[in-house]
């Protein structure tokens, strides 16, 4: 439970990342170009934002970012995104939140002149790129204690290698400079890693932490307090929940729909007024987002055959009409309602002709990047690309490979889990009685976080009296119940109407402040009927 900066893991362990902090600090003394690359999700762009404003708050004269459009380019540093970055003439690229899997991006570089620092987190493929450098702690051989480290935390690391590099050379003495607070630059590390859904280890709960406390101590950088602004979330109360599920989906929507670059400039910006216009672009992007999410959530529970669930180990969906920026977010929502792994594929479009672009969404007990290994040793070429992580994975195949593809990911899903793997079992912290469910122990649960992945929240069970019940947002459930003597309001995102006189749910203590009042409201993970009032 000890959160202080002093139990933060040294990056002695990290291997690469000497040679990775001596190349950009000869960059940085030597007045040299350096361009960003960064990825189009939130690790991404703050990662990306990071790696700009920290480069120049150590003295850096030249530095540039380019995040490729998803729709034009894909992900990573592909040898097309490469002759964009030539344009610019950079000395050095240093890549953040990608680079593991761009052999050919990296080669081309390198043959044209430019030095490559790969920073990245993703886990590696057969081949690796022949960078100057490397930085994952998920690389063989790496004996960095902790792997969950997300792409921001990655460059977070590899950049204080950078300022003690330059503080031992004198640098800073030399130009007349201040060496820059490291801990400035939390705020980004604890939303981009709340955002990747990262396993919550110590050191990365400790980076969470810290970036919280920041926030909450006014340390919080314009872009960041203007994105909590247009979510309705109080800085000074902020939550790990605020960032995973009010702040961060409004950075993504940049890079769902369009292009995160306008995410980045809002992190970037200095200037209040400017943040504000830049976030209230990001909010109404959000918001398109989700209707589009809701369409297409509709959409493919409706491709999904219910009555023969049982027989299927896995879900491939495809709609020809479906947005490639937001098939993540469905195949997660399948995933929850039938716990099964999913894979949403929408066309790649221009980028890719012919191609499919898929995102996995997995469940506990498959790790669904070994999965997709295991289709590719087994069917060489059957997949264009792949890669990602135990729980979420991207690939593309050809639209032609689809049904060939969905059974050689079956079968190799069905290798790798039981019958329990698939039945859906929920672990709860048990029963609470009325009088446990109270304010005081809300607040006691939300004081002893961050919680995440992996450090989860407490959950827990009951059956309840439906006192009230109205949807709210258009799309969320609103509840009054009763429990014992107890009356307590409860909130279900994504939820209609139950239609019961009793329910029983899962559900977590939480605490809405509301108009600055804090009461209880409890979160419904889940819930069904007991009695029907149609019975």
């Amino acid at each position: 439970m000890d959160l202080s900066l002093s139990r933060l893991l040294p990056p002695d362990g990290l291997s690469g990342i000497d040679a990775a902090a001596a190349r950009i600090a000869r960059a940085v003394d030597g007045g040299e170009a350096i361009l960003v690359l960064g990825d189009f999700d939130a690790d991404g762009a703050t990662g990306t934002a990071l790696a700009v404003s920290l480069l120049n708050a150590l003295g850096a004269d030249r530095v540039e970012y380019l995040v490729p459009n998803r729709f034009a380019f894909g992900y990573g540093l592909t040898p097309e995104i490469v002759r964009v970055a030539l344009e610019r003439e950079p000395a050095l690229i240093v890549t953040v939140d990608n680079g593991m899997s761009s052999v050919a991006g990296v080669v081309l570089a390198q043959e044209s002149g430019v030095d490559v620092v790969v920073t990245d987190h993703h886990l590696p493929g057969k081949e690796l790129p022949p960078a100057c450098a490397l930085v994952n702690p998920n690389a063989s051989g790496c004996e960095f204690a902790s792997k969950a480290l997300a792409g921001v935390g990655v460059i977070y690391y590899v950049l204080s290698r950078v300022r003690a590099i330059l503080v031992e050379d004198g640098f800073f003495k030399r130009r007349g400079l201040s060496s820059p607070k490291l801990s400035n630059w939390l705020d980004l590390v604890a939303l981009g890693t709340v955002a990747d859904v990262v396993p919550l280890d110590l050191n990365n709960r400790i980076l969470v932490h810290q970036g919280l406390r920041r926030m909450r101590a006014g340390g919080a950088r314009p872009g960041i307090r203007a994105l909590a602004q247009v979510a309705g979330r109080s800085m000074h109360t902020v939550s790990a929940q605020d960032l995973g599920f009010a702040i961060a989906p409004r950075l993504n929507a940049a890079g769902r729909l369009s292009d995160m670059t306008a995410g980045i400039r809002c992190l970037l910006s200095t200037e209040t007024v400017e943040a504000r216009r830049l976030a209230t672009e990001l909010d109404q992007l959000n918001t398109q987002r989700r209707d589009i999410e809701h369409d297409m959530t509709m959409d493919a529970t409706l491709l999904v055959d219910e009555s023969h669930m049982e027989h299927r180990s896995v879900i491939c969906l495809y709609d020809a009409s479906w947005h490639q920026g937001v098939i993540g977010i469905v195949a997660g929502r399948i995933r929850e309602r039938f716990h099964r792994p999913v894979i949403a594929f929408a066309d790649a479009g221009k980028a890719a002709p012919g191609e499919l672009r898929g995102s996995a969404r997995s469940i506990p007990g498959l790790h669904i990047r070994d999965a997709l290994d295991d289709v590719a040793a087994r069917f060489p070429g059957l997949m264009v690309k792949f890669g990602g992580h135990a729980m979420a994975a991207g690939l593309s195949i050809k639209r032609s490979q689809l049904d060939r593809f969905t059974k050689a990911f079956s079968e190799a899903v069905e290798a790798r889990v039981s019958e329990r793997d698939l039945a859906g079992i929920r672990v709860t912290d048990g029963e609470l009685e009325p009088s446990d469910v109270v304010l005081e122990n809300a607040r006691l649960i939300a004081g002893h976080g961050p919680w995440g992945q992996s450090f989860e929240e407490p959950m827990f069970h009951g059956d309840f009296e439906v006192i009230a019940e109205r949807v709210v947002g258009q799309r969320h459930l609103k509840l009054t119940l009763r429990h014992g003597d107890t009356v307590v309001d409860a909130i279900a995102f994504n939820h209609g109407p139950v239609g019961a006189d009793r329910i029983r749910a899962l559900y977590r203590l939480g605490v809405n402040d509301y108009s600055g009042m804090e009461t209880l409201q409890l979160v419904m993970d889940d819930l069904e009927p007991v009695v029907s009032r149609h019975t």
